[in-house]
This record gives structure tokens, sequence and C-alpha cells, in this order.
């Protein structure tokens, strides 16, 4: 009969490994103003008007909180992603302590060019909703520049996927540790993020597949260790 471990640090990152797939599910939820949106499944990401999209905050004027906010939301989970990324090497290291190492490592710097991303994401919005109605065009035109996808701000959302190919790697070192379905499913969670990139509804049913391959790996985490 497994017994269940006592350690703390072990339960932290169980508990992460829930808390992130639910955290980053609200997150690309929030995105959908109406239900039925999640619905509509696309190849590849086609991005807003950026003067609908200045106009709107500029109008908003910031008059909601910023925990509404699902680039915020985002943000304030990273921390987890990388708890979950020490919880998969807990496991794998039995096995291919080199290779979960690497996979751990790359989970990390990814997770922290993510950071950039959702940082940028927030910053934008936020700071949209102080510009003078006045200044509208100006800031379209700012707003414009600032998201194109080329230079910096596609070096960082390039750099961020490595958290995805990250994950990915360390599922491949759980083999022979977890059950083959599970493994499939979370790097299947990291494939759908990579070819889908900032398609909420895709990536939502990323991480709910990355979420059901983590539980036999909280399973394996608290299963108290030998002495």
């Amino acid at each position: 009969m497994t017994t269940t471990t006592n350690d703390p640090i072990r339960r932290i990152l169980a508990v992460a490994l829930f808390a992130f797939p639910c955290l980053f599910v609200l997150v690309f939820l929030m995105h959908f103003h109406h239900g039925a949106d999640f619905f509509h499944f696309h190849l590849h990401y086609v991005p807003r008007d950026p003067a609908r999209v200045v106009a709107a905050l500029v109008a908003a004027q910031n008059r909601w909180p910023m925990v509404h906010d699902p680039h915020i939301l985002g943000y304030l989970s990273l921390p987890l992603i990388q708890l979950c990324a020490f919880a998969l090497y807990t496991v794998g290291r039995t096995r291919r302590p080199m290779a979960s190492a690497l996979a751990m490592m790359t989970t990390v710097t990814g997770t922290i060019y993510l950071g950039g991303v959702f940082g940028m994401w927030t910053a934008f919005y936020r700071g949209l909703g102080n510009v003078d109605p006045s200044q509208t065009q100006g800031a379209i035109a700012t707003f414009t520049a600032m998201t194109a996808n080329q230079g910096a701000f596609l070096m960082t959302t390039t750099l961020a996927k490595l958290a995805m190919i990250g994950l990915g790697a360390q599922a491949l070192t759980l083999i022979g540790r977890i059950p083959a379905w599970a493994v499939a499913c979370i790097v299947a969670g990291a494939v759908l993020f990579l070819l889908f990139w900032d398609l909420d509804n895709w990536m939502t049913i990323g991480t709910l597949l990355m979420c059901a391959g983590f539980v036999p790996v909280r399973r394996a985490l608290l299963a108290e260790e030998p002495a």
C-alpha cells in the first residue's frame, strides 16, 4: 500500500500542478465575451483591429479593477509554472536526472520570457486606459507599431514558447514513471499551445489536457519515498 508523503515541499508542488492549469483555463475563458465564441476555432491567429482595441480601452478609462484583466491574472500565475517544472523534475530525475534537469531549465527559461509577454500586454492595456481621448489616433499608431510581430516583440513571444517546449520535454522524461496516456496528454497540450499560440480556445483545450496528464504526476509526487 502506497503511503502519502508528509513533505511540505512536495505538497506545495502538488497544489501547483492543479492550480496552474485551473488558473490558466480561467485566463483564456475571460477572453471570450460570449460562451458561443469559444466554439469559433481558427487555424491561425488574426490580431484584432488595433483601432477598435485602442478606442475601446481609451473610452473605458480603466474603470474596471486590474484583476478583471486576464493578462494580470496570467502574469501573477506564472510562478506556478516554475513550481510545476520543479514538480515534473522531482518525479523524473529518478530515471533520467540529466534530461530532467535540462528540460526543467528550458521550462524555467521560457517562463521568464512568458512573463515578458504578459507584462507587455498588461502595460499596454492599462496604459491605454490612461490616454486622453483627444490623443486616440496617436495611441492607435503607437499600439500598432509596438504590437507588430517583429523585432523585440517577436523575439519575446518566440522565446516565451520555450516554456511549452520545456513542459513537453519534461513529460517525455517521465516515460516509465507515469502512464503513457498521461505523458501523451501533457505533450499534446504543449503542442496545442505551440501550434495555436494566442488562440484561446485551442490553448484552453491544451491546458485541460495538461491538467489531466498532471494527475498521475501528483500521485507519484505525493507517494512516500522509500527510506
